[in-house]
């Protein structure tokens, strides 16, 4: 096996959600109503909702096509953007050219658990606003390249029966996951394990769709030293991952729902052994505690096998105790268009950890497509025959994308020329 025979299915990307994505999911009657993409007073773009603006800005959430030293935390204009950030037939073009057979997108303006909405004063307008929000983002985004894409939607949270019902209709449209918060307690929501999702988890179980549990809201369970800088957010939002896993481990969740499945997407794997250890020698070794029907008879890191997927960007460590892990439970993500993204040489960066970890190549397709479509139910080659899903023969058919990182100022000319043309 080469590096071009790799199938690759990313279950962790983004897209930045166009300015007209509400234009044909909100009923004329509440269409002037609906979120807005504005100019502010310092020239930057944001998203409002209700008087409220969004939590991301733009140029955090869309670094992809920028040179390093442009990269922050600060906002920007839709025009700055590679276009592949929020137009689905340039990311499809940009998909190619990383060798990216299909690919799962995270929300950028709803936020991961869709926090635009719950956060809004008018929860009926919000649940309209959100229905659209996953019309477009299922029927539309995804609609535009079936192939391509593995649907995802959001829930409402304020309201569990509201959610379970939207699940149910997320399900009916194909839908095979939904976006959720990872620690929601942290926020004031309840727990995870508190018995209150309960609703939500059997309509998921009902539809056969997965319970996505990104990072990035969960840091809020860690207690910060006032002094710390933004480093510490980024670099420890994975280890939540452990937090969400324990929560859903000892708590009823998957004893109540055993057909429950959960991808803790961006968590990384190289945490994984250590927490195997830890969970089976202290149900082990902890008898007191008396744990002795809480796993049917199991350990404890059988049941996240069964439950659970793993998964990662890079992680060398990891790869090395894939089999510690357990193989079948690993899937890889690209995560377009955010900094930590390998676009756009993916298979570059996976095949050379593959490599030195000594994966076999069984294992590489388990990790870069088998368990990821496994675990989503989603047939790749249910539109593309599979000579056409490798990296090689995907990127035979972009060899004219251009893949340079360039100013935002220069990315700007070339948008605003583009529409000017169109």
């Amino acid at each position: 096996m080469q590096m071009d025979d790799m199938i690759m299915v990313s279950i962790d990307d983004h897209m930045v959600e166009p300015p007209d994505m509400f234009e044909k999911h909100v009923p004329k009657k509440w269409r002037d109503q609906a979120p807005k993409l504005v100019r502010k007073g310092d020239g930057t773009e944001g998203w409002e909702f209700q008087g409220q603006s969004t939590v991301t800005p733009l140029g955090m959430a869309a670094t992809v096509g920028w040179p390093r030293e442009e990269w922050g935390f600060d906002a920007a204009v839709m025009a700055e953007l590679r276009p592949g950030c929020f137009d689905v037939h340039a990311r499809i073009r940009d998909m190619d050219a990383n060798g990216t057979l299909a690919s799962m997108n995270f929300p950028t303006m709803a936020g991961f658990n869709a926090r635009t909405f719950s956060e809004s004063e008018d929860k009926d307008l919000a649940l309209i606003m959100l229905q659209a929000y996953n019309d477009w983002a299922v029927d539309e985004w995804c609609g535009a390249y079936p192939d391509r894409f593995i649907p995802i939607g959001v829930v409402p949270m304020w309201d569990v029966d509201l959610a379970a019902k939207e699940v149910r209709r997320l399900g009916a449209k194909g839908c095979r996951s939904i976006s959720f918060m990872e620690a929601p307690h942290a926020w004031g929501y309840k727990s995870l394990m508190s018995g209150y999702w309960d609703p939500m988890y059997k309509a998921l179980c009902d539809e056969n769709m997965v319970l996505s549990l990104h990072i990035g809201a969960g840091i809020a369970a860690i207690n910060h030293a006032p002094e710390a800088p933004v480093d510490n957010m980024m670099i420890l939002a994975c280890q939540i991952s452990a937090l969400v896993a324990q929560d859903l481990l000892f708590g009823p969740t998957f004893r109540d729902f055993p057909d429950l499945r959960v991808a803790l997407s961006e968590g990384g794997i190289g945490w994984i052994p250590f927490y195997f250890d830890r969970i089976d020698r202290h149900v082990a070794n902890q008898a007191w505690l008396d744990h002795s029907d809480d796993f049917g008879g199991k350990r404890p890191s059988e049941v996240f096998r069964k439950h659970i997927l793993a998964c990662f960007i890079t992680d060398p460590s990891g790869l090395l105790l894939r089999d510690r892990i357990g193989t079948d439970i690993i899937a890889w993500e690209c995560d377009y268009p955010h900094t930590d993204t390998t676009w756009p040489e993916s298979p570059e960066a996976l095949w050379s950890e593959c490599q030195q970890a000594g994966v076999s190549d069984a294992d590489i397709h388990k990790i870069t497509w088998e368990n990821a479509c496994r675990f989503f139910d989603w047939d790749p080659f249910k539109l593309t025959p599979r000579d056409q899903a490798t990296v090689g023969a995907l990127r035979a058919r972009a060899a004219d994308v251009d893949v340079t990182r360039m100013p935002r100022a220069e990315w700007r000319k070339r948008n605003e020329a583009a529409e000017l043309g169109a």
